[in-house]
């Protein structure tokens, strides 16, 4: 059998974090982590991570276990999300799956890929072309090799616009191919999902810029200025530095653009983010959505938690 799991899904800053602590004043719920910067430890103000008391008062998981130079791949999440839903309902509680990052869910909920692995001599190949013509000349060709992946790809992705051609150069089918030819997939859990989707998108854009200002003040800066001294090995390409204000901070500390200009522009990508994953959302199917900004968004969450579970 497949354990019950309920997932609260929204983009960044839409409140799901404050609404899942709610429900857990109500109910026995145990918090697994949708996100893919909270895995990392040492980055506390900039994930907007749950603070050291709420995370006391309400068990999370999957917050805090990698350091900024290791990588987490949305396989091991698959396998760690599937395993903590079971040991939680083991123990007569809730799991409550609380995040915005699609990819992992879409692996939970959809199917991992038979994707090539990564092969060094390609990778190399098109790092050698992004130093000698710009990440531009990649975005180029991946919109004339597969535009549809290209299509949803951010154009400074410098990740996962590689990724994408690495795919492509490696099996000679276009990324999005593979994922349409994926095979049919069993889920894992047995599901009910909601999303905080605002009716006002301006609404959101305006929490999104109060918040980043909020993080400059409570230190960022400070604490991307520690990262740096903690980690040497560290570098703006790497997976935890391409968190959403981290690249934006670390470009700042280094003298490209001022401060005016670093508010703006992480509020910027943090937009973005946003966007991509209102996008991934409207794509899936939600058992249920609601407008955070409603008055009756806390009771109608927690009736679809009551509902789902039987309590």
């Amino acid at each position: 059998m497949t354990p019950k799991t309920f997932a609260l899904l929204g983009p960044t800053a839409s409140g799901k974090t404050g609404l899942a602590l709610k429900i857990a004043e109500n109910l026995p719920v145990e918090i697994i982590s949708l996100d893919s910067a909270l895995v990392y430890r040492d980055m506390d103000i900039g994930t907007a991570k749950p603070t050291a008391a709420e995370r006391s008062a309400v068990p999370h998981h999957l917050i805090d276990i990698i350091s900024p130079l290791e990588s987490y791949s949305a396989a091991e999440f698959v396998a760690d999300c599937v395993r903590l839903a079971a040991e939680i309902r083991a123990r007569g509680r809730l799991p409550l799956i609380v995040g915005g990052t699609m990819m992992y869910f879409h692996a939970l909920t959809e199917g991992l890929n038979n994707l090539p692995e990564a092969d060094p001599a390609v990778r190399a190949g098109l790092q050698a072309e992004k130093a000698a013509h710009g990440l531009e000349s990649l975005y180029r060709r991946l919109q004339e090799t597969d535009p549809a992946t290209a299509a949803r790809l951010a154009p400074a992705d410098s990740q996962r616009i590689k990724r994408a051609l690495e795919v492509f150069l490696l099996t000679g089918k276009p990324l999005s191919r593979h994922f349409a030819e994926k095979a049919a997939h069993t889920p894992p859990l047995d599901l009910s999902t909601v999303a905080l989707i605002p009716a006002n998108r301006a609404l959101l854009h305006a929490q999104i810029g109060k918040r980043f200002k909020q993080m400059l003040e409570q230190g960022f800066l400070d604490e991307v200025r520690a990262l740096q001294q903690k980690y040497p090995a560290l570098h703006p390409d790497m997976p935890a530095m391409r968190c959403v204000g981290y690249r934006q901070a670390w470009d700042y500390l280094d003298g490209a653009f001022d401060y005016g200009e670093l508010v703006e522009k992480g509020s910027a990508a943090t937009r973005q983010l946003a966007k991509r994953q209102l996008t991934w959302l409207r794509k899936i199917p939600l058992t249920q959505s609601i407008d955070p900004c409603a008055d009756s968004c806390f009771q109608t969450a927690l009736a679809a938690v009551k509902r789902h579970f039987g309590v």
